[in-house]
Formats: C-alpha cells, sequence, structure tokens
C-alpha cells in the first residue's frame, strides 16, 4: 500500500478511528490492532511474504527469551548467530541469489567455460532490508545485554511491523520503539497537528519534488547518449532531488503518521544537502541506517579505534555494505566505494568531526567559507548519485565523460522552468527550517492563522496541481 494511494487514503483513518475511539481503554487492543492494521498495510503488496515477516518475528522472539535464560558465553553466541544466519539468509536469498549466480556465470565465461545456471524468478519481498535489521538490532541488543527482552509477544510483533515505517524506515531501535508499546498513550491535539504538518511537507516532498524531478531524471537518464553535458548534468541534479525528496518525503510521512497514534520516531534525515563535508553528509543523510551499521559494524570491528590501516579498512567496509545493502548491482558498490573515497582523507587528518552543528547556527546566511564547502559536498555527492542511478558502470562511465565534454558550456535541451523554480523554492523552505526536525514544523507558527493555514492550503494545491495521474513507487521500495 503506498502513501500516495486512495487506498492509504482509506486506511488511514480508519485504523485512526478504531484506535483512538474503540480500542483507546486497553492497551493490549490497541497494541494488537497495530499488529492487524500493518499486517493488512503489508500484505497490500503481496501476502503471501507475511509468512517471511511472521516468521522472523518469532524466531528473534523466542531467541530473546532464550538469551535471558542462558548464561554460558558458546550458547548465547549460538543464539546469536542462528538470529543472524535466519534473518541475513532471507535478505541474501531474495536480494542477492541471482546476483551471485549471475556473476558466478560471468567469471567462468571470463575463462572460457560456459555453464547453464540455475536462477530463479525472485520477487523481492518490500520493506525485507529495513526489518531484517529492525529485528536484528533487538537481538543484538538483548545479546549485548543492553535490553531485556520482551515477553509480551503482541508488542514485539507490533514493533517490527509497525506499518508506519515498515517498508521504507526509519530503522527504528528496540531501545527506543519498543517500550512505546508498553505505555498507554494518550491522543494530545498539538502532536496530532504536529504529525499532519510533517505528513503535508512529506507529500510535498515527495509528489511535487521527487515525483516531478523523476520525469526528467528517467527521460534524460535512459537516453543520456542523446544529450549534451549540460543536459546530462540538469539529469544527474534532477536525481539527486528526485532520491531526497523521496526518501526523506516518505520518512516524513512515516514519522508524521507514527505522531497521530503517540509514537514518536527518531529524525531520519537532516538537511544533508546543506552539508560542509561528506562525513557531515552521512551524520545527515539515512541516519537510521548510517548510525545502525556504525553500532553493529563499524565499532564491532574495531572502529576507529586502531592503527591507520584499520580504521581505512573498516571504513571501506562499512560503505561497500552500506552500497551493497542497496541493492544486487555493482553500480551500488562503486557508489559505496566513492563514498569511502570522499570520507578517508577526513578521517586520516581526523576532521571528519569538525562539523557537528548546524551550518550558519545563529546566523541568516553561510560565509563564504561554508558555501564554498557546501557546493564542493554538493557536487561530488551529485557525481556519485550518477553510478547510484546508472543500470551499469559503464552506463555511469559513459553519462558522466559526457557530463565533463565541451557540450557542457552549452544550453541543456531539457530545462522545465516550472520544476526549477520549486526546487528553488524547496531549498529556500528548507533551509530557513534547517534547525528543526523538519522544515515546517515551527514556521509560521507565531504568525497569524489566516497566513498560517494560506501556507498550508498552497501546499496541498501544489501537492494536488503536480500529482501525476500514476501513482509513483518510492524508490528505496526496491531496497
Amino acid at each position: 500500500m503506498l502513501f500516495n494511494s486512495l487506498d492509504f487514503a482509506v486506511f488511514l483513518p480508519i485504523v485512526f478511528i478504531l484506535y483512538w475511539f474503540i480500542t483507546d481503554k486497553n492497551l493490549k487492543l490497541q497494541n494488537a490492532l497495530l499488529v492487524l492494521a500493518s499486517y493488512v498495510f503489508y500484505g497490500w503488496w503481496d501476502w503471501r511474504f507475511l509468512s517471511l515477516i511472521i516468521f522472523s518475528s518469532l524466531v528473534d522472539y523466542t531467541i530473546g527469551l532464550q538469551l535471558k535464560k542462558e548464561d554460558l558465553p558458546s550458547k548465547r553466541k549460538l543464539l546469536l548467530w542462528t538470529s543472524i544466519l535466519v534473518n541475513l539468509g532471507f535478505l541474501g536469498f531474495f536480494k542477492y541469489y541471482n546476483f551471485f549466480v549471475d556473476n558466478f556465470v560471468e567469471a567462468f565465461s571470463f575463462f572460457g567455460t560456459k555453464i547453464q545456471p540455475n536462477t530463479l524468478d525472485i520477487i523481492l519481498p518490500v520493506g525485507i532490508s529495513f526489518y531484517t535489521f529492525q529485528t536484528l538490532s533487538y537481538t543484538i541488543d538483548v545479546y549485548k545485554r543492553k535490553l531485556d527482552p520482551t515477553q509480551d509477544i503482541v508488542s514485539f510483533l507490533a514493533f517490527v511491523s509497525f506499518f508506519p515505517q515498515l517498508v521504507a524506515g526509519p530503522i527504528e531501535r528496540a531501545t527506543n520503539l519498543l517500550p512505546q508499546f508498553y505505555k498507554k498513550r494518550h491522543f494530545h491535539y498539538s502532536q496530532a497537528v504536529d504529525g499532519c504538518r510533517q505528513i503535508l511537507w512529506g507529500f510535498f516532498k515527495k509528489v511535487v519534488i521527487a515525483d516531478n524531478c523523476a520525469e526528467y531524471a528517467n527521460q534524460i537518464f535512459n537516453n543520456s547518449a542523446e544529450h549534451s553535458g549540460s543536459t546530462l548534468l540538469m539529469g544527474a541534479l534532477f536525481f539527486t532531488f528526485q532520491i531526497y525528496g523521496d526518501f526523506s518525503g516518505y520518512s516524513d510521512i512515516a514519522i508524521g503518521t507514527s505522531r497521530l497514534f503517540g509514537f514518536n520516531l527518531k529524525q531520519n534525515f537532516a538537511f544533508p544537502y546543506f552539508s560542509r563535508d561528506i562525513a557531515e553528509f552521512w551524520r545527515r543523510w539515512h541516519i537510521s541506517l548510517s548510525t545502525w551499521f556504525r553500532d553493529y559494524l563499524y565499532i564491532p570491528l574495531g572502529g576507529s579505534r586502531g592503527g591507520t590501516w584499520m580504521k581505512v579498512r573498516n571504513t571501506f567496509i562499512i560503505f561497500l555494505v552500506s552500497g551493497f545493502w542497496h541493492g544486487a548491482n555493482w553500480t551500488f558498490l562503486v557508489w559505496g566505494f566513492l563514498n569511502a573515497l570522499y570520507f578517508l582523507p577526513l578521517l586520516l587528518a581526523k576532521r571528519n568531526r569538525n562539523n557537528l552543528n548546524v551550518i550558519a547556527q545563529d546566523r541568516r546566511f553561510p560565509n563564504l567559507k561554508e558555501s564554498v564547502q557546501m557546493l564542493i559536498t554538493f557536487g561530488i555527492t551529485v557525481l556519485a548519485w550518477v553510478f547510484f542511478r546508472a543500470e551499469t558502470i559503464t552506463h555511469a562511465i559513459s553519462y558522466l565523460k559526457s557530463i565533463f565534454s565541451k557540450s557542457l558550456l552549452s544550453l541543456p535541451t531539457i530545462r522545465p522552468t516550472n520544476i526549477i523554480i520549486l526546487i528553488f523554492i524547496f531549498i529556500v523552505v528548507e533551509w530557513i527550517g534547517r534547525r528543526q526536525q523538519y522544515a515546517i514544523e515551527v514556521m509560521l507558527l507565531k504568525q497569524s492563522r489566516v497566513l498560517r493555514w494560506a501556507f498550508y492550503m498552497v501546499i496541498i494545491a501544489l501537492v494536488f496541481v503536480f500529482s501525476n495521474e500514476k501513482q509513483q513507487e518510492f524508490i528505496y521500495f526496491q531496497f
């Protein structure tokens, strides 16, 4: 079920009414309703895949209980690795089976041996990369004794399958989200209004910015050989705003929807395109995944505690794994490798934690140094996105070569004025609201109600005017 669909527009009010007006006096019923609603939401794509999420949930719930009873280190490790192998086994099979088979065949073909592969027509379950990491974090935290395992199976099922963030995050930690299912939730008007405001901004990002940028990005990338360098640069910029509007828009809708039900999810994007270096960018982009890899992979590998070689090794591992998490294609690995190269000089110079505060924290505009840093970081990020978007490495390299050709100085043949103006307005609004959890969180709250509602109505009108007849899936559904 897509957030930007009529189905969800009917589904959400029904669940909201049942949640607050029918089951609000019984916490267990509320949680059971959320489990049922989440399974309906997820099963809307394909009911068959509900068995995967239910099985993974039951495995980790059971292992959590066993870890509490077991003190012998060897048996505790066995339980932990059972959880890891089951969850990553499902993820690896559905997401990477054909990738490894195809590359195995190509490797043998290179040496003159032809073999017949047994590839399968595998459908990737929506959201498997997200809920797998979410339930894995529970088992790992219980194993490390950072979290007491729950005996409330309904709460645990609700934690794993919570529908607002089930299929594309944020990837919540059990330490933050699970305890919220134990406590009685009360409806707060201000919290619900704030949630609706964030949902509205999320729809603006998705429908107005991302979907319309996607139209031109697809047109240019799919016919890149026919376009000039300046037009290809426009295509890369369109995709840059498409993926940000699409993914951060989903996160805003998910977080806002959660607030309608009395839950607080963590911020997943913190205005990453205003970053002054690539380290800051990765602290602000897909925060839930970046911190997951930091806590469950980078730090266990030794983090930055060892010598130079260990720091370099761990940096490349974390970025390559992050790239491969996004999809079974060599382009994602190259994208991760590029970001590791960007990050490495900062790490070696011990400057990767220089920019921890918001840019121009106490000022309206950035200074010259900050502006240059921001433009350079944005520029190298755009170049890396070309590999993320391209179909193959060859396509990406050809695309970049064409950008840096003489035709870069020509006038782009595709330059939709209305979309460019909207992107400019979007950047201005995001800049004004960069100190908040989302851009319009407190915007105009001190102004008159008429002005505030006029602003909201303009956003709503833009969403309707620029929405395409064909619903556009969120990019990260494929991951």
